[in-house]
């Protein structure tokens, strides 16, 4: 609530009003302002772990038991180890980088691409720019497929229950993106990173909730049948072909690194700690808890869905009918994949909103379109600020987003081109470049090798993901109608 009504005398930080003439509230004292002149800051370990843990452990880890029989025994547990390791390790790298210079006393950055451009400079700041909103741009229309799959499998379910499973329930998925469209215009009207914490915690939850069903499912199919599926070699040769396992493979680290794709947000969940203790301190404790806590979960729902489905595992452990009952579980897991993205959509977009936002009021400072603040009296709450400039831009990026995803193919496909294409320029590359400069690494010594050595090999594993998934896309492509009602009756059911 303070961070609400702290709105009502400067603007959020993720708006791009100068601070400096910010006037403090009548009343106020030295104490209630950071460093930097806005409102002091609250959130601790518990918050960033929270945000951290909404924004990872999301629907990627239903593909997980997938990619892990695409790899193998051997091989899949150890690239889901390996991402958690990489992913931990730059996230430390990004903690120093939330203040330039000093991870203490220097100059804030509130955003990651303020972070690279102060580091790194204004080229590779823009081309992060570009990689990264474009990266976010394809998170939202992912989500916005998963969800109407998810609330399709929920209908379905129910419709194989009355059926006995003898009809097969087509249906098409548009007016389902469009209900979450709307839901997601409401909340896109949240103009503080900030004031998201709620949603965060709720969509923590919700993960844990569909990722636990999924996992006592696999459990119990296990126990069921008596036998661990699957090999340390992956899908046999049969199952699919030579060629076609070589890049299903490849697409499998596209999956896996999807799921760990949250260092872009990393910064501005940073901007949200209490300076004592340091925020780069707070922020790497909340690193390794929520690495630690998400590798487990990742490990456990990759191997459990393996062991009962061998090389049958669906690409969604709950909308692909591995699972047919009970019924009732299925319908909460998959409610609960639904507002968990509800939440998601918002975390990864808030960074594209408040850049479109800065640009148009750095070009148009004096048009009170984009700078006037109107306020909403709600009784029993806060006023609520409406920016008449804020409803009308992002309400055009959700109806965006949605009009695509109804015209793309379902979200398991393009998990992992949107991995492969996010992951290492934003989670390794400019994290490791980024340290480097701020560090004053000398070139050629131990560490700085190890490091582009690091950098090196994960855009390897990035363009071989990349490339998996682009040749699955044209395989599925060429093989499929492509009328919506028929690709989502393929996709949703137990195909490989």
């Amino acid at each position: 609530m303070g961070d609400q009504a702290a709105s009502d005398t400067q603007l959020p930080h993720h708006q791009v009003f100068s601070v400096s003439t910010d006037v403090p509230p009548s009343g106020a004292t030295s104490e209630s302002f950071d460093d930097d002149g806005r409102f002091m800051r609250t959130g601790t370990v518990r918050n960033a772990s929270a945000h951290r843990i909404a924004a990872v452990i999301g629907s990627g880890v239903l593909s997980l038991a997938w990619a892990t029989a695409q790899l193998g025994w051997v091989a899949g547990p150890t690239a889901i180890f390996l991402f958690s390791f990489v992913t931990c390790y730059t996230s430390t790298l990004v903690a120093d980088c939330h203040r330039s210079g000093d991870p203490v006393t220097e100059t804030r950055n509130y955003t990651y691409m303020d972070a690279v451009r102060s580091n790194l400079g204004g080229f590779k700041a823009k081309f992060c720019g570009w990689v990264q909103y474009l990266n976010l741009f394809g998170v939202a229309i992912g989500y916005t497929i998963a969800s109407a799959i998810s609330m399709m499998a929920i209908k379905r379910s129910n419709c194989f229950r009355k059926s006995g499973k003898k009809n097969p329930c087509h249906m098409n998925r548009n007016h389902y993106m469009i209900a979450f469209g709307i839901v997601e215009i409401i909340f896109s009207q949240i103009p503080d990173f900030g004031q998201l914490w709620w949603p965060s915690f709720v969509a923590a939850v919700m993960s844990f909730t569909y990722s636990t069903i999924g996992l006592g499912l696999g459990i119990a199919k296990v126990a069921e049948t008596g036998k661990i599926r699957g090999s340390l070699t992956g899908i046999s040769i049969g199952t699919a072909t030579q060629t076609r396992k070589i890049w299903r493979s490849f697409q499998a680290l596209g999956d896996i690194a999807f799921a760990y794709s949250y260092s872009l947000i990393l910064i501005e969940i940073q901007d949200t700690l209490r300076s004592s203790p340091s925020e780069s301190k707070t922020m790497k404790k909340a690193s390794m808890i929520s690495a630690a806590v998400t590798m487990v979960f990742y490990m456990l729902c990759g191997c459990i869905g393996y062991a009962a489905f061998g090389d049958s595992s669906p690409r969604n452990l709950l909308t692909g009918f591995g699972f047919y009952s009970p019924f009732w579980l299925l319908d909460i897991a998959n409610g609960a994949i639904v507002i968990d993205l509800v939440g998601a959509y918002q975390v990864h977009c808030k960074p594209l909103f408040a850049f479109i936002e800065k640009q148009a009021a750095e070009n148009f400072p004096d048009s009170e379109i984009i700078t006037k603040e109107i306020k909403i009296p709600i009784a029993g709450f806060h006023a609520c600020n409406l920016n008449l400039f804020r409803l009308v831009w992002r309400t055009l990026f959700v109806i965006t987003t949605t009009i695509i995803s109804m015209l793309l193919l379902p979200f398991n496909d393009v998990v992992g081109l949107l991995g492969a294409l996010g992951f290492w320029p934003l989670t390794v590359y400019f994290p490791v470049e980024m340290y480097i400069k701020q560090n004053k690494i000398p070139k050629w010594s131990t560490r700085w090798l190890c490091l582009q050595i690091l950098s090196i090999a994960c855009l390897i594993i990035t363009i071989a993901a990349a490339a998996g998934s682009i040749a699955e896309l044209f395989f599925i492509s060429s093989h499929i109608n492509p009328s919506p009602p028929v690709i989502d009756s393929i996709h949703l059911q137990n195909k490989n």
